[in-house]
Protein backbone atom coordinates (compact mmCIF):
# COMPACT_ATOMS: atom_id res chain seq x y z
CA UNK A 1 0.00 0.00 0.00
CA UNK A 2 0.91 3.34 -0.85
CA UNK A 3 0.29 6.75 0.76
CA UNK A 4 -0.94 9.77 -2.00
CA UNK A 5 -1.43 13.58 -0.55
CA UNK A 6 -2.11 11.20 2.78
CA UNK A 7 -4.30 9.48 0.91
CA UNK A 8 -4.16 5.60 1.16
CA UNK A 9 -3.80 3.94 -1.46
CA UNK A 10 -4.55 -0.11 -1.41
CA UNK A 11 -2.87 -2.13 -3.58
CA UNK A 12 -3.53 -5.89 -4.70
CA UNK A 13 -1.69 -8.71 -3.41
CA UNK A 14 -0.66 -11.22 -5.95
CA UNK A 15 2.61 -14.00 -5.65
CA UNK A 16 2.98 -12.93 -2.32
CA UNK A 17 3.69 -8.90 -3.36
CA UNK A 18 2.00 -5.76 -3.31
CA UNK A 19 1.01 -4.92 -6.94
CA UNK A 20 -0.23 -1.60 -8.52
CA UNK A 21 -3.45 -1.29 -10.67
CA UNK A 22 -3.93 0.72 -13.70
CA UNK A 23 -7.10 2.17 -12.35
CA UNK A 24 -8.96 2.56 -8.59
CA UNK A 25 -11.60 3.20 -6.96
CA UNK A 26 -12.61 6.09 -4.30
CA UNK A 27 -13.85 4.22 -1.28
CA UNK A 28 -15.70 6.19 1.36
CA UNK A 29 -15.30 6.98 5.29
CA UNK A 30 -19.02 6.18 6.34
CA UNK A 31 -18.73 8.17 9.75
CA UNK A 32 -17.62 11.19 7.41
CA UNK A 33 -18.64 10.71 4.08
CA UNK A 34 -15.32 12.02 2.99
CA UNK A 35 -13.24 9.52 0.66
CA UNK A 36 -10.16 8.26 2.82
CA UNK A 37 -8.28 5.66 0.08
CA UNK A 38 -8.80 4.54 -3.50
CA UNK A 39 -9.09 0.40 -3.99
CA UNK A 40 -7.61 -0.78 -7.38
CA UNK A 41 -10.42 -1.48 -10.02
CA UNK A 42 -9.52 -5.06 -11.33
CA UNK A 43 -10.11 -6.83 -13.99
CA UNK A 44 -9.65 -10.58 -15.79
CA UNK A 45 -5.81 -9.27 -16.29
CA UNK A 46 -5.11 -8.81 -12.39
CA UNK A 47 -7.93 -12.22 -11.66
CA UNK A 48 -5.38 -14.18 -14.34
CA UNK A 49 -2.17 -12.68 -12.44
CA UNK A 50 -3.72 -14.33 -9.19
CA UNK A 51 -5.08 -17.62 -10.49
CA UNK A 52 -1.16 -18.53 -11.81
CA UNK A 53 -0.15 -17.31 -9.03
CA UNK A 54 -2.21 -20.01 -7.14
CA UNK A 55 -1.91 -22.61 -9.35
CA UNK A 56 1.65 -22.51 -9.36
CA UNK A 57 1.72 -22.82 -5.44
CA UNK A 58 -0.95 -25.39 -5.09
CA UNK A 59 1.77 -28.16 -5.76
CA UNK A 60 3.98 -27.13 -2.73
CA UNK A 61 1.67 -25.52 -0.25
CA UNK A 62 -0.65 -28.98 -0.42
CA UNK A 63 1.97 -31.07 0.42
CA UNK A 64 2.42 -30.13 3.87
CA UNK A 65 1.39 -32.16 6.44
CA UNK A 66 -1.50 -30.45 8.52
CA UNK A 67 0.89 -30.55 11.36
CA UNK A 68 2.81 -27.68 8.64
CA UNK A 69 -0.39 -26.29 7.91
CA UNK A 70 -1.74 -25.93 11.87
CA UNK A 71 1.64 -24.08 12.71
CA UNK A 72 1.00 -21.48 9.78
CA UNK A 73 -2.63 -21.00 11.01
CA UNK A 74 -1.76 -20.58 14.59
CA UNK A 75 1.34 -17.91 13.48
CA UNK A 76 -1.13 -15.81 11.94
CA UNK A 77 -3.59 -15.42 14.65
CA UNK A 78 -0.69 -14.43 16.81
CA UNK A 79 0.18 -11.79 14.24
CA UNK A 80 -3.58 -10.14 14.01
CA UNK A 81 -3.74 -10.80 17.69
CA UNK A 82 -0.30 -9.11 18.10
CA UNK A 83 -2.05 -6.20 16.22
CA UNK A 84 -5.73 -6.01 17.12
CA UNK A 85 -6.08 -2.60 17.54
CA UNK A 86 -4.52 -1.65 14.45
CA UNK A 87 -6.81 -4.22 13.12
CA UNK A 88 -9.99 -2.50 14.72
CA UNK A 89 -8.99 0.83 14.28
CA UNK A 90 -8.73 -0.03 10.14
CA UNK A 91 -11.86 -2.14 10.13
CA UNK A 92 -14.08 0.44 11.83
CA UNK A 93 -13.08 3.74 9.74
CA UNK A 94 -13.57 1.13 6.81
CA UNK A 95 -16.87 -0.01 8.16
CA UNK A 96 -17.89 2.53 9.66
CA UNK A 97 -19.01 0.14 12.41
CA UNK A 98 -17.80 0.97 16.18
CA UNK A 99 -14.31 0.62 17.31
CA UNK A 100 -15.82 -1.18 20.31
CA UNK A 101 -17.65 -3.65 17.42
CA UNK A 102 -14.66 -4.34 15.82
CA UNK A 103 -12.02 -4.40 19.02
CA UNK A 104 -14.13 -6.77 20.62
CA UNK A 105 -16.22 -8.83 17.81
CA UNK A 106 -14.66 -8.85 14.67
CA UNK A 107 -11.02 -8.90 15.32
CA UNK A 108 -10.85 -11.61 17.87
CA UNK A 109 -13.25 -13.31 16.09
CA UNK A 110 -10.94 -13.75 13.08
CA UNK A 111 -7.82 -14.82 15.48
CA UNK A 112 -10.53 -17.27 17.19
CA UNK A 113 -11.39 -19.04 13.58
CA UNK A 114 -7.75 -19.05 12.45
CA UNK A 115 -6.97 -20.72 15.88
CA UNK A 116 -9.60 -23.28 15.34
CA UNK A 117 -9.35 -24.18 12.12
CA UNK A 118 -5.79 -24.66 12.89
CA UNK A 119 -6.75 -27.40 16.00
CA UNK A 120 -9.30 -29.01 13.93
CA UNK A 121 -7.41 -30.07 10.64
CA UNK A 122 -4.58 -31.96 12.82
CA UNK A 123 -8.56 -34.01 14.09
CA UNK A 124 -9.81 -35.40 10.86
CA UNK A 125 -10.15 -38.92 10.11
CA UNK A 126 -11.02 -40.93 6.89
CA UNK A 127 -13.43 -43.75 6.00
CA UNK A 128 -12.59 -47.37 6.02
CA UNK A 129 -14.84 -50.35 5.16
CA UNK A 130 -13.57 -53.77 5.30
CA UNK A 131 -15.15 -56.56 2.52
CA UNK A 132 -13.99 -60.23 3.26
CA UNK A 133 -15.92 -62.02 1.09
CA UNK A 134 -14.37 -59.78 -1.63
CA UNK A 135 -11.11 -60.14 -0.08
CA UNK A 136 -11.39 -56.10 -0.70
CA UNK A 137 -10.92 -53.33 2.19
CA UNK A 138 -12.16 -49.44 0.96
CA UNK A 139 -10.83 -46.27 2.46
CA UNK A 140 -10.76 -42.78 1.21
CA UNK A 141 -8.65 -40.04 1.07
CA UNK A 142 -9.10 -36.41 0.80
CA UNK A 143 -7.16 -33.96 -1.24
CA UNK A 144 -7.29 -30.01 -0.74
CA UNK A 145 -8.91 -27.92 -3.57
CA UNK A 146 -8.01 -24.94 -2.76
CA UNK A 147 -5.33 -22.88 -1.03
CA UNK A 148 -4.01 -21.72 1.66
CA UNK A 149 -0.12 -19.24 3.08
CA UNK A 150 3.44 -19.10 1.03
CA UNK A 151 3.84 -16.81 -1.90
CA UNK A 152 0.93 -17.17 -4.30
CA UNK A 153 -1.36 -19.31 -1.94
CA UNK A 154 -3.32 -16.12 -0.34
CA UNK A 155 -4.12 -13.30 -3.59
CA UNK A 156 -6.07 -10.73 -2.57
CA UNK A 157 -7.68 -8.80 -5.46
CA UNK A 158 -9.94 -5.84 -5.31
CA UNK A 159 -12.67 -4.78 -7.54
CA UNK A 160 -16.79 -4.68 -8.28
CA UNK A 161 -18.34 -7.70 -8.78
CA UNK A 162 -19.01 -6.69 -12.53
CA UNK A 163 -15.34 -6.78 -13.61
CA UNK A 164 -13.16 -8.58 -10.86
CA UNK A 165 -16.17 -10.99 -9.66
CA UNK A 166 -17.11 -11.73 -13.21
CA UNK A 167 -14.12 -12.88 -13.98
CA UNK A 168 -13.27 -14.76 -11.00
CA UNK A 169 -16.14 -16.77 -11.08
CA UNK A 170 -15.77 -17.51 -14.78
CA UNK A 171 -12.16 -18.44 -15.05
CA UNK A 172 -11.55 -22.47 -15.89
CA UNK A 173 -9.27 -23.00 -13.31
CA UNK A 174 -10.62 -21.94 -10.02
CA UNK A 175 -12.77 -25.02 -9.12
CA UNK A 176 -15.12 -24.01 -5.91
CA UNK A 177 -16.57 -20.28 -4.67
CA UNK A 178 -17.08 -19.18 -1.63
CA UNK A 179 -19.42 -16.42 -1.22
CA UNK A 180 -20.55 -14.11 1.21
CA UNK A 181 -23.67 -11.41 -0.13
CA UNK A 182 -26.82 -10.66 -1.13
CA UNK A 183 -28.96 -13.15 -3.10
CA UNK A 184 -29.38 -11.78 -5.89
CA UNK A 185 -25.86 -11.82 -6.36
CA UNK A 186 -25.58 -15.53 -5.72
CA UNK A 187 -27.83 -16.00 -8.79
CA UNK A 188 -25.78 -14.06 -10.70
CA UNK A 189 -22.50 -16.80 -9.31
CA UNK A 190 -24.72 -19.55 -9.65
CA UNK A 191 -25.62 -18.99 -13.60
CA UNK A 192 -22.09 -17.50 -14.49
CA UNK A 193 -20.53 -20.77 -13.08
CA UNK A 194 -22.72 -23.04 -13.74
CA UNK A 195 -21.40 -23.94 -17.54
CA UNK A 196 -18.07 -25.18 -15.19
CA UNK A 197 -19.77 -27.11 -12.66
CA UNK A 198 -17.75 -25.38 -10.24
CA UNK A 199 -18.68 -26.55 -6.38
CA UNK A 200 -20.63 -23.48 -4.28
CA UNK A 201 -20.92 -22.33 -0.94
CA UNK A 202 -23.72 -19.72 -0.44
CA UNK A 203 -24.06 -17.97 2.51
CA UNK A 204 -26.85 -15.27 1.58
CA UNK A 205 -29.49 -13.16 3.48
CA UNK A 206 -31.90 -13.48 5.61
CA UNK A 207 -35.41 -12.29 7.16
CA UNK A 208 -34.70 -13.88 10.80
CA UNK A 209 -37.67 -13.82 13.16
CA UNK A 210 -37.49 -13.63 16.95
CA UNK A 211 -40.52 -15.43 18.38
CA UNK A 212 -41.21 -14.08 21.76
CA UNK A 213 -44.05 -16.32 23.81
CA UNK A 214 -45.65 -15.18 26.79
CA UNK A 215 -43.93 -17.00 28.98
CA UNK A 216 -40.22 -15.44 28.18
CA UNK A 217 -37.98 -14.53 30.89
CA UNK A 218 -38.19 -10.63 29.36
CA UNK A 219 -35.44 -8.86 31.78
CA UNK A 220 -33.46 -11.23 29.35
CA UNK A 221 -35.07 -11.29 26.04
CA UNK A 222 -35.30 -7.67 25.79
CA UNK A 223 -31.45 -6.58 25.89
CA UNK A 224 -31.04 -9.53 23.54
CA UNK A 225 -33.43 -9.13 21.30
CA UNK A 226 -32.39 -5.12 20.67
CA UNK A 227 -28.72 -6.55 20.29
CA UNK A 228 -29.57 -8.91 17.77
CA UNK A 229 -31.93 -5.55 15.85
CA UNK A 230 -29.60 -3.45 15.76
CA UNK A 231 -25.70 -4.50 16.17
CA UNK A 232 -23.14 -3.41 13.74
CA UNK A 233 -26.33 -1.24 12.56
CA UNK A 234 -28.41 -3.88 12.05
CA UNK A 235 -25.56 -4.99 9.43
CA UNK A 236 -25.05 -8.47 9.97
CA UNK A 237 -26.92 -11.69 8.01
CA UNK A 238 -27.97 -13.17 11.21
CA UNK A 239 -29.56 -9.95 12.86
CA UNK A 240 -33.59 -9.87 13.77
CA UNK A 241 -35.73 -8.26 11.66
CA UNK A 242 -39.21 -9.48 12.52
CA UNK A 243 -40.33 -9.58 16.00
CA UNK A 244 -43.44 -11.79 16.82
CA UNK A 245 -44.66 -11.05 20.33
CA UNK A 246 -47.70 -13.50 21.88
CA UNK A 247 -50.76 -10.76 22.59
CA UNK A 248 -50.91 -11.19 26.11
CA UNK A 249 -47.36 -9.55 26.52
CA UNK A 250 -47.61 -7.52 23.45
CA UNK A 251 -48.04 -4.25 24.83
CA UNK A 252 -45.50 -4.11 27.97
CA UNK A 253 -43.13 -5.63 25.50
CA UNK A 254 -43.12 -2.79 23.24
CA UNK A 255 -43.29 -0.65 25.51
CA UNK A 256 -39.82 -1.78 27.43
CA UNK A 257 -38.27 -2.30 23.94
CA UNK A 258 -38.74 0.82 22.75
CA UNK A 259 -37.39 2.66 25.78
CA UNK A 260 -34.33 0.12 26.23
CA UNK A 261 -33.50 0.78 21.47
CA UNK A 262 -34.12 4.64 22.64
CA UNK A 263 -30.90 3.84 25.08
CA UNK A 264 -28.64 2.71 21.96
CA UNK A 265 -26.32 5.91 21.26
CA UNK A 266 -25.58 6.66 17.14
CA UNK A 267 -22.63 8.71 16.65
CA UNK A 268 -18.98 8.55 15.55
CA UNK A 269 -17.38 5.48 15.51
CA UNK A 270 -14.04 6.28 17.55
CA UNK A 271 -15.87 7.01 20.73
CA UNK A 272 -16.06 3.69 22.35
CA UNK A 273 -19.23 5.18 24.44
CA UNK A 274 -21.42 4.43 20.84
CA UNK A 275 -23.44 1.76 20.24
CA UNK A 276 -24.53 2.65 17.17
CA UNK A 277 -21.95 3.42 13.90
CA UNK A 278 -22.07 4.05 10.39
CA UNK A 279 -24.16 2.39 7.62
CA UNK A 280 -21.64 1.57 4.96
CA UNK A 281 -22.86 3.47 2.04
CA UNK A 282 -24.18 6.93 1.03
CA UNK A 283 -26.50 4.47 -1.36
CA UNK A 284 -27.51 1.79 1.35
CA UNK A 285 -28.58 4.64 4.10
CA UNK A 286 -31.04 5.85 1.36
CA UNK A 287 -32.17 2.60 0.39
CA UNK A 288 -33.08 1.57 4.52
CA UNK A 289 -34.66 5.25 4.97
CA UNK A 290 -37.17 4.21 1.85
CA UNK A 291 -38.13 0.80 3.90
CA UNK A 292 -39.52 3.17 6.49
CA UNK A 293 -40.95 5.66 4.23
CA UNK A 294 -42.72 2.65 2.58
CA UNK A 295 -43.68 1.30 5.92
CA UNK A 296 -45.29 4.77 6.60
CA UNK A 297 -47.09 4.93 3.98
CA UNK A 298 -48.83 1.71 4.58
CA UNK A 299 -49.96 3.08 7.87
CA UNK A 300 -47.44 1.10 9.97
CA UNK A 301 -45.92 2.91 12.93
CA UNK A 302 -42.48 4.07 13.73
CA UNK A 303 -42.07 4.02 17.19
CA UNK A 304 -38.63 5.59 17.29
CA UNK A 305 -35.47 6.06 15.28
CA UNK A 306 -35.75 7.44 11.69
CA UNK A 307 -38.17 10.45 11.26
CA UNK A 308 -39.36 10.05 14.64
CA UNK A 309 -36.29 11.31 16.49
CA UNK A 310 -33.78 13.69 16.33
CA UNK A 311 -30.21 12.68 15.47
CA UNK A 312 -27.72 14.60 16.75
CA UNK A 313 -24.06 14.11 15.07
CA UNK A 314 -20.81 15.72 16.35
CA UNK A 315 -19.65 18.34 13.42
CA UNK A 316 -17.26 16.02 12.17
CA UNK A 317 -19.31 13.81 11.20
CA UNK A 318 -22.63 15.45 9.83
CA UNK A 319 -22.44 13.90 6.31
CA UNK A 320 -21.60 10.41 7.98
CA UNK A 321 -24.62 7.36 6.86
CA UNK A 322 -26.36 7.17 10.07
CA UNK A 323 -29.69 5.83 11.21
CA UNK A 324 -30.97 5.84 14.72
CA UNK A 325 -32.37 2.31 15.94
CA UNK A 326 -36.07 2.11 14.33
CA UNK A 327 -38.64 0.14 15.61
CA UNK A 328 -41.92 -0.28 13.32
CA UNK A 329 -45.32 -1.33 14.65
CA UNK A 330 -48.34 -2.64 13.13
CA UNK A 331 -46.16 -4.06 9.92
CA UNK A 332 -48.66 -6.14 7.86
CA UNK A 333 -46.59 -9.70 7.11
CA UNK A 334 -47.46 -9.14 3.16
CA UNK A 335 -45.26 -5.28 3.07
CA UNK A 336 -41.91 -5.46 1.85
CA UNK A 337 -40.46 -4.78 5.70
CA UNK A 338 -41.78 -8.12 6.83
CA UNK A 339 -40.40 -9.91 3.80
CA UNK A 340 -37.14 -8.17 2.24
CA UNK A 341 -33.76 -8.01 3.80
CA UNK A 342 -33.17 -4.49 4.73
CA UNK A 343 -29.89 -5.02 6.50
CA UNK A 344 -29.92 -1.46 8.61
CA UNK A 345 -30.91 -1.15 12.11
CA UNK A 346 -34.35 -1.42 11.74
CA UNK A 347 -36.99 -4.06 13.08
CA UNK A 348 -40.91 -4.57 12.57
CA UNK A 349 -42.87 -5.70 15.65
CA UNK A 350 -45.77 -7.56 15.67
CA UNK A 351 -48.41 -9.78 17.52
CA UNK A 352 -49.72 -13.09 17.25
CA UNK A 353 -52.22 -15.78 19.37
CA UNK A 354 -50.79 -19.18 18.70
CA UNK A 355 -48.09 -21.24 18.36
CA UNK A 356 -49.12 -22.71 14.98
CA UNK A 357 -50.26 -19.50 13.75
CA UNK A 358 -47.17 -18.22 14.25
CA UNK A 359 -44.91 -20.72 12.66
CA UNK A 360 -46.45 -19.88 9.59
CA UNK A 361 -45.68 -16.49 9.66
CA UNK A 362 -42.01 -16.72 10.54
CA UNK A 363 -41.69 -19.12 7.69
CA UNK A 364 -43.94 -16.86 5.40
CA UNK A 365 -41.05 -15.70 3.77
CA UNK A 366 -37.97 -16.74 1.00
CA UNK A 367 -35.47 -16.32 3.51
CA UNK A 368 -34.76 -19.57 5.82
CA UNK A 369 -31.30 -18.33 7.61
CA UNK A 370 -31.72 -17.77 11.30
CA UNK A 371 -34.11 -17.55 14.05
CA UNK A 372 -34.64 -17.27 17.90
CA UNK A 373 -37.39 -18.53 20.38
CA UNK A 374 -37.75 -17.22 23.76
CA UNK A 375 -39.65 -19.55 26.18
CA UNK A 376 -39.64 -21.03 29.85
CA UNK A 377 -41.41 -24.10 27.91
CA UNK A 378 -38.96 -27.22 26.76
CA UNK A 379 -41.42 -28.80 24.99
CA UNK A 380 -42.34 -25.90 23.48
CA UNK A 381 -39.38 -24.71 22.60
CA UNK A 382 -38.18 -27.94 20.75
CA UNK A 383 -41.31 -28.48 18.81
CA UNK A 384 -41.38 -24.83 17.07
CA UNK A 385 -37.08 -25.19 16.55
CA UNK A 386 -37.72 -28.35 14.51
CA UNK A 387 -40.91 -26.76 12.65
CA UNK A 388 -39.22 -23.25 12.11
CA UNK A 389 -37.34 -22.75 7.87
CA UNK A 390 -33.71 -22.05 9.16
CA UNK A 391 -30.58 -23.39 9.22
CA UNK A 392 -29.52 -22.21 13.21
CA UNK A 393 -32.19 -21.66 15.88
CA UNK A 394 -31.38 -20.04 18.76
CA UNK A 395 -33.58 -20.37 21.90
CA UNK A 396 -33.26 -18.10 24.59
CA UNK A 397 -30.14 -16.35 23.40
CA UNK A 398 -28.89 -15.05 20.31
CA UNK A 399 -25.70 -15.51 18.15
CA UNK A 400 -23.76 -18.10 20.40
CA UNK A 401 -21.69 -19.79 18.02
CA UNK A 402 -19.84 -23.24 17.87
CA UNK A 403 -17.42 -24.00 14.94
CA UNK A 404 -17.53 -27.26 15.32
CA UNK A 405 -21.31 -27.38 14.02
CA UNK A 406 -22.79 -26.62 10.52
CA UNK A 407 -23.73 -22.85 9.55
CA UNK A 408 -25.74 -21.75 6.83
CA UNK A 409 -29.35 -20.95 5.40
CA UNK A 410 -32.29 -22.70 3.90
CA UNK A 411 -34.43 -21.88 0.50
CA UNK A 412 -32.96 -18.22 -0.42
CA UNK A 413 -30.58 -17.94 2.74
CA UNK A 414 -28.13 -20.37 1.00
CA UNK A 415 -26.38 -23.46 -0.47
CA UNK A 416 -24.23 -25.85 1.64
CA UNK A 417 -23.01 -25.07 5.30
CA UNK A 418 -19.29 -24.25 7.31
CA UNK A 419 -18.59 -25.66 10.53
CA UNK A 420 -15.32 -27.98 10.98
CA UNK A 421 -16.71 -31.35 9.52
CA UNK A 422 -18.42 -29.01 6.62
CA UNK A 423 -15.74 -27.02 5.74
CA UNK A 424 -13.36 -29.49 5.43
CA UNK A 425 -15.88 -31.72 2.96
CA UNK A 426 -16.41 -28.51 0.80
CA UNK A 427 -12.48 -27.29 0.80
CA UNK A 428 -11.00 -31.11 -0.31
CA UNK A 429 -11.90 -33.73 -2.97
CA UNK A 430 -12.78 -37.14 -1.66
CA UNK A 431 -12.04 -40.12 -3.34
CA UNK A 432 -12.51 -43.85 -3.11
CA UNK A 433 -9.59 -46.24 -3.58
CA UNK A 434 -10.47 -50.37 -2.97
CA UNK A 435 -7.73 -52.56 -2.60
CA UNK A 436 -8.26 -56.08 -3.34
CA UNK A 437 -5.32 -58.90 -1.53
Amino acid sequence: MAHSKALLVLENFIGGKFVPCSSYIDSYNPSTGDVYCRVPDSGKEEVEAAVKAAKDAFPIWSSKSPLERSQILNKLADLIEHDLEEFAQAESKDQGKTITFARTVDIPRAVHNFRFFASSILHHVTECSEMPAMGCVHYTSRAPVGVGVPPGVVNVVFGTGARAGEALVCHPDVPLISFTGSTRTAQRITERSAPHCKRLSLELGGKNPAIIFDDADLSQCIPTTVRSSFANQGEICLCTSRIFVQRGIYSEFLKRFVAEAKKWKTGNPSDPTIDVGALISKEHLEKVRTYVKKAQAEGARVLCGEGVDPLALPPGNQKGYFMLPTVIAEVKDESCCMQEEIFGPVTCVVAFDTEEEVIRRANGVKYGLAATVWSGNVGRVHRVAHRLQSGLVWTNCWLVRDLNLPFGGMKASGIGREGAKDSYEFFTEVKTITIKH
